[in-house]
């Protein structure tokens, strides 16, 4: 969805107001202007797109994204596209540059009226109907036009967002428009990259308006997380080397009927640069384990007694893959987290931390992976969807460490700061995901003392080979798909 050359910062959409109200009243540049140039951005998508389009139908409402679209509505019929323009706001409310743009687009020759039931069908549909200041319930009239968009089997242009859609957190409460392409202006908005968002943006076109791209507003910003600068990083081995400079990775978990959970993350860890990588696995799966990958050290451990010597030898714990909710698994987990050993806590052990835990167990050594159900149960609500980024901030400060909420648009959250990953697709919903996820990380982590970077680095590798790995189609993608695909991406392959 990214492309190289858009900024890699995602703002709220009170933040990109105050750069429109810069470049406005502090820069020079005429309201009007800007929204001419956003109508252009979105005439040029529709050329490139729908060039042959007999009929465009666009719907306004009664703000300044209402003013793009009457505008893109009058740049379409002077170049002799069939217009309807379906007004459903209350064009008094309009300001003066609105009110320009709506006389602009009554004497160009575009049809205007308040509803489409005189109209024939369109070809392309521009939606510019609500802008970014849209929150919670949509009024009836608006609904009405939202659903008729997605019920015309025309492709929708949205401008700027797609009606309906919550442009700071991705959230949808009723509904949105399902947008083909969406046109956005200024700076990138956070809601546009996450949770629903992704469903309803379509294909996401970026334009500046002009605007300089270090001007930036007051207030948090997400950062967007790019995979060639954070492989940049990656430390050059000196040749004169040695396995234990790169960490020794203990992967804890495989209660019965588990063992390839904690086998995936092991594999995933060694294939990503760490020096050894250890499993410590339920004494029944063991022999199996080790007959599968010789080079992992893979040992049965029974209880406690038997796990001490190998947390003596590790650098760092990958606990939870497979480790289940049992007494096994719990004795297993409590042991880990009595040592001072950087943590990397996945899937079970992230219901057993809030099982177990009388009260919220804050470290700054640990990078927690939970998914969105498990994100829930640890903070005691009901969903994190409705903003996964105050939810990941929340787990942040509940927990400390550094927190990868897994889902669409995954985010890591630490204490300085939160990224957004730009890379994953849907095909990457299957078994064992998180369990290579967690390997990924925890191998890195072995390598770099940060682990932010580490769980950065992690995130957008993991996701990125997923994108590779559906290349040939998502239908069918397998976790281990990835592993090899990862390492091709470390090197430059």
């Amino acid at each position: 969805m990214m492309k190289e050359h858009w900024p890699r910062v995602l703002y709220r959409a009170s933040q990109v107001r105050e750069i429109d109200r810069v470049l406005i009243e502090e820069q020079g540049v005429p309201g009007l202007r800007l929204m001419r140039r956003a109508a252009l951005a979105c005439c040029e998508v529709i050329l490139e797109r729908w060039s042959d389009a007999h009929c465009i139908r666009v719907y306004c409402g009664s703000g300044n994204n209402a003013a793009d679209g009457f505008i893109v509505a009058g740049l379409l019929a002077e170049k002799g596209f069939g217009v309807d323009v379906v007004v459903v706001g209350d064009t008094a409310k309009l300001g003066s540059d609105g009110q320009a743009a709506f006389d602009f687009c009554r004497q160009s020759g575009a049809t205007l009226a308040p509803t489409d039931e005189n109209f024939e069908p369109p070809s392309v549909i521009v939606d510019a109907l609500l802008g970014t200041g849209f929150k919670g319930l949509l009024r009836p009239a608006f609904r009405a036009a939202i659903d008729a968009m997605n019920h015309c089997a025309a492709p929708v242009l949205a401008v700027d967002v797609p009606s309906g859609l919550d442009v700071d957190t991705g959230h949808v409460v009723e509904t949105a428009v399902l947008a083909a392409v969406t046109v956005t202006f200024i700076a990138l908005k956070r809601g546009l990259m996450t949770g629903h968002g992704l469903d309803y943006v379509g294909d996401l076109e970026f334009a500046s308006l002009g605007a300089d791209p270090q001007l930036t507003a007051p207030g948090d910003v997400i950062n967007v997380l790019h995979l060639p600068a954070l492989l940049a990083q990656l430390p050059v081995r000196p040749r004169n080397t040695y396995k234990n400079r790169f960490g020794h990775v203990l992967v804890v978990g495989g209660d019965l009927g588990m063992g390839g959970a904690p086998l995936m993350s092991a594999l995933a860890a060694m294939r990503v640069g760490a020096g050894l990588v250890s499993v410590a696995t339920h004494p029944e799966h063991a022999a199996v384990l080790m007959a599968h990958r010789p080079e992992l050290m893979i040992r049965g451990v029974a209880d406690q007694q038997a796990l001490k010597p190998m947390l003596d030898q590790a650098s760092l714990v990958v606990l939870g893959p497979g480790i289940g909710q049992g007494a096994w698994g719990e004795a297993l987990f409590q042991q880990v987290l009595e040592t001072d050993l950087p943590i990397v806590l996945d899937a079970d052990g992230l219901n057993l931390l809030g099982q177990f835990s009388q009260k919220p167990v804050q470290r700054d050594n640990w990078i927690l992976t939970p998914h969105p159900g498990e994100a829930a149960r640890m903070l005691n609500v009901k969903s994190v969807g409705e903003d996964r980024f105050e939810h990941a901030a929340a787990l942040q400060r509940k927990f400390g460490g550094v927190v990868v909420l897994k889902g669409a648009g995954t985010l890591v959250a630490s204490a300085t700061g939160m990224a957004l990953c730009p890379y994953g697709n849907p095909g990457m919903s299957t078994a064992g995901m998180g369990d290579v996820l967690s390997g990924v990380i925890g191998g890195l982590w072995a390598q770099f003392p940060d682990m932010a970077q580490a769980a950065s680095l992690g995130v957008a590798l993991h996701s990125a080979a997923g994108d590779r790995a559906a290349s040939a189609g998502e239908r069918g993608l397998m976790a281990t798909d990835l592993i090899p695909l990862m390492r091709d991406l470390l090197n430059g392959v």
